[in-house]
């Protein structure tokens, strides 16, 4: 087992990849925190996850408030008495055309997707320098690179290319590794949604000729948790069956 004893926090993991996520590492051994604003309990253990024998508690956090990221850093170590994995998959989407953004659209976006991945990167990697290893992966999205209707949203993800790199460099020192994932077109609640024809459109442009699914993204997360990438950091890596290219 990839992560044995390991402590991993999953923001955005009550649902969703990040959900995919949770499962993923607590199959590899890792006791698991999901902090989410919609899990159904508040400290509590997760039943579906303790399946897997490991330990586990869901801490209802909005990532975006630096009081209740640090109240879930400390109930981590509480719990736990270290961070090894922190994983950075809380976010939102708010989409409008430029012209029609509001600025709480603009704002929301920014404030969950990006500020919040800085809240929990800063308040952990304090635990993660005096432990002197640890593991950062943050989620971030093919949309980084532009996407029509998402000016919010692509400005948040690039946000994190910038921050995962510098970050990667700062912590380096200290054992600590920085990396980004970037999801193509994956099989989920918000995908599902799209209309067929534009769905159509978009699997046309994935050179695999298909859609996805989350434990693609989370077999990845589970790699670069564990102490087979030890070297790897600043990297950001795409997950979309070339879509990219």
């Amino acid at each position: 087992m990839w992560l044995k004893n390991k402590a991993a926090i999953i923001t955005g993991g009550a649902r969703g990849l990040g959900r995919s996520f949770a499962l993923r590492l607590a199959e590899e051994g890792a006791n698991i925190i999901i902090a989410d604003t919609v899990a159904q309990a508040d400290n509590q253990p997760d039943p579906e996850i303790e399946k897997f024998g490991v330990h586990s508690l869901i801490i209802k956090t909005d990532v975006s408030k630096r009081d209740q990221v640090q109240n879930l850093i400390d109930t981590a170590i509480r719990e736990f008495k270290k961070i090894d994995i922190l994983v950075n998959n809380a976010g939102i989407n708010m989409d409008a055309m430029l012209h029609k953004m509001t600025i709480e659209q603009w704002d929301k976006v920014l404030a969950i997707n990006l500020t919040g991945v800085f809240n929990c990167m800063q308040a952990a990697c304090m635990v993660m320098r005096q432990q002197q290893s640890g593991r950062i992966i943050n989620i971030a999205s093919a949309s980084w690179q532009g996407n029509i209707g998402q000016a919010n949203y692509s400005a948040s993800k690039a946000g994190i290319i910038g921050l995962t790199k510098t970050a990667a460099k700062e912590l380096a020192r200290k054992n600590i590794t920085v990396n980004a994932i970037c999801p193509g077109f994956i099989d989920t609640e918000m995908t599902r949604q799209i209309p067929e024809k534009i769905r159509e459109i978009m699997i046309s442009k994935i050179p695999m000729g298909r859609v996805g699914n989350a434990r693609d993204v989370a077999n990845l997360v589970a790699f670069l948790a564990s102490d087979d990438a030890s070297y790897i950091t600043g990297e950001i890596i795409n997950v979309g069956g070339g879509f990219t290219l």
